[in-house]
């Protein structure tokens, strides 16, 4: 069911806790799934220089986290901004259809991070919404009916 990849960032979560010099912090949920992640980065000369995460769910919550801070550690804000939750799915070798929103949340997390950070020092900069949008509570209707 899950790819070794995501079994191995569930087991062994890189970056997981909170950071203490943070300078931009981004919190997400979805109730329905009972999904919760919080993305905190220092951020310095417009590069994540450190991230970590603090998520609430299921494994593939707990991978997708870990993975999605691997892939910014290092960028640019602009790099990071474009990280998609298809890339953080790739990375983890896919995940089943029923935890692509894990993916989505990752992807939203790492964006309200940068959010905070972007008002936080005045920076100007346009933050769209991801471009694919997963409705939980329909896709898990839709499991249930």
């Amino acid at each position: 069911m899950y790819s070794e990849k995501v079994m191995d960032h569930f087991e062994n979560p890189r970056n997981v806790g909170r950071l203490e010099n943070a300078n931009a912090v981004g919190e997400v949920g979805n109730a329905v799934c009972g999904d919760i992640m919080k993305i905190y980065m220092y951020i310095d000369n417009g590069i994540i220089q450190d991230v970590k995460f603090k998520t609430f769910g299921c494994g593939a919550a707990i991978a997708t986290s870990s993975m999605a801070t691997e892939l910014v550690k290092g960028k640019t804000i602009e790099e990071a901004l474009s990280l998609s939750n298809k890339a953080v799915m790739d990375a983890l070798d896919g995940l089943p259809p029923a935890k692509v929103h894990c993916s989505v949340l990752a992807e939203q997390a790492i964006r309200a991070a940068i959010k905070d950070y972007c008002e936080k020092t005045g920076i100007d900069i346009e933050i769209s919404e991801p471009e694919r949008s997963f409705d939980c509570a329909s896709y898990h209707g839709a499991m249930n009916g």
